[in-house]
């Protein structure tokens, strides 16, 4: 007789307690060259070292009491994409089977192709190209990954905090570097900088072509720092220690900026860090910062939307506020989907500091002096 309340009460607070399942798919590509073994094994600083899985693996794990507590769950399936068509496939059945976003760890033109096969909101965590926030832009697209412009100026704020004013910029052979190269310009004309010499270079064995190799060659002339931009990064990581005169070097080798190290020590990073350690068994790199919090995101907007319907959902996910463990609060810029962030500047060793460099104001939030502000906007399916 005192027993059966007692179970009525558990069998209606079992009932109370079934979570309401969300579930996502992160779109990777398959046979990553960025994961064959001997690039991996040179681990090029700022090149990823281990799939995306993981890090959202890390992120899942830390999500799980918070969503329990409201009531819901979030499952993440990694699908294997070979092509364009193969992400548009794979979005769109994840779409059909009721996911409510997508992450994608994928090219530009892949992640475009999975993109335009849904209304879902997609989640960029790698693609750093500036076209997806300017003309190719999507409204239902968040890049939480940082553009190739963000980390242009944070080296250029870098350079005229330093007062390293004369820059002689090496640019390599493919058109990724071209456009890179580009960005650079650009941040160099934002910041007053001056372009003291624009030098192709080529890794070849050619006996003609030497002088396109030779740090010592490609670096002659007057200075303050050589900014480097090598997408491949083979040739950026000979340079530092050997140019013709004493001088730093920037870009994709010396002094570069990324979303994230794993030396960073500040504002709860060394734990975030340690976690994927455990998980991965390996140092945590910039890649895995941005999945790690495109994961985290996802989770925070199901926990602000624990009942649903999905719209609500990826209604929180587009006006959420984040912490990355970088000291901030970080939203989603309206005009072009991207995650205004610090960026954290690193040798490799450590994180020599962090832009925006102190000093560098903007009328509503510094972190929009990194990248393209709102006066900028070239995203057309965005409102203005």
């Amino acid at each position: 007789m005192v027993r059966a309340p007692a179970l009525t009460l558990l069998a209606l607070l079992g009932v109370g307690a079934q979570a309401a399942a969300f579930k996502a798919v992160l779109l990777v590509p398959q046979d990553d060259p960025r994961l064959e073994r001997a690039r991996v094994e040179r681990a090029y600083l700022g090149h990823p070292t281990g799939p995306a899985t993981e890090a959202v693996a890390v992120a899942l794990k830390e999500a799980r009491l918070e969503l329990e507590a409201v009531g819901a769950s979030l499952t993440v399936d990694t699908v294997p994409v070979g092509d364009a068509a193969a992400a548009r496939a794979a979005a769109q059945k994840a779409e059909k089977a009721g996911a409510v976003a997508l992450l994608a760890d994928l090219p530009a033109d892949t992640l475009l192709a999975a993109v335009d096969a849904v209304r879902l909101p997609v989640l960029n965590l790698s693609a750093a190209d500036d076209r997806l926030r300017g003309p190719d832009c999507r409204a239902h697209l968040l890049h939480v990954a940082p553009s190739e412009r963000m980390r242009a100026d944070a080296l250029a704020q870098t350079l005229v905090a330093r007062k390293w004013s004369q820059v002689l910029l090496l640019t390599g052979p493919g058109p990724q570097d071209t456009t890179r190269s580009a960005a650079a310009q650009a941040a160099l004309k934002r910041y007053g900088l001056k372009l003291a010499g624009a030098k192709p270079y080529k890794l070849s064995a050619d006996p003609r072509e030497r002088e396109l190799a030779n740090p010592l060659l490609l670096t002659q002339g007057s200075h303050d720092v050589v900014w480097v931009v090598d997408s491949d990064g083979e040739f950026a990581r000979t340079l530092p220690y050997r140019t013709a005169t004493p001088r730093p070097v920037v870009g994709d080798a010396g002094l570069v900026a990324l979303a994230w190290h794993a030396q960073y020590e500040r504002f709860g990073a060394p734990q975030v860090s340690r976690r994927l350690w455990r998980q991965a068994s390996r140092p945590a790199t910039a890649q895995d910062w941005q999945a790690w919090l495109g994961a985290k995101a996802l989770a925070a907007a199901v926990v602000a939307a624990p009942k649903g319907p999905a719209t609500a959902v990826q209604q929180a996910l587009m006006a959420g506020e984040l912490d990355g463990s970088k000291g901030v609060p970080m939203t989603f810029r309206p005009w072009d989907g991207q995650l205004r962030q610090p960026l954290l500047l690193t040798d490799g060793q450590g994180v020599i500091g962090t832009a925006p460099v102190d000093g560098v104001l903007h009328p509503r939030n510094h972190l929009d002096t990194l990248g393209a502000d709102a006066p900028e906007k070239l995203c057309k399916a965005r409102p203005a």
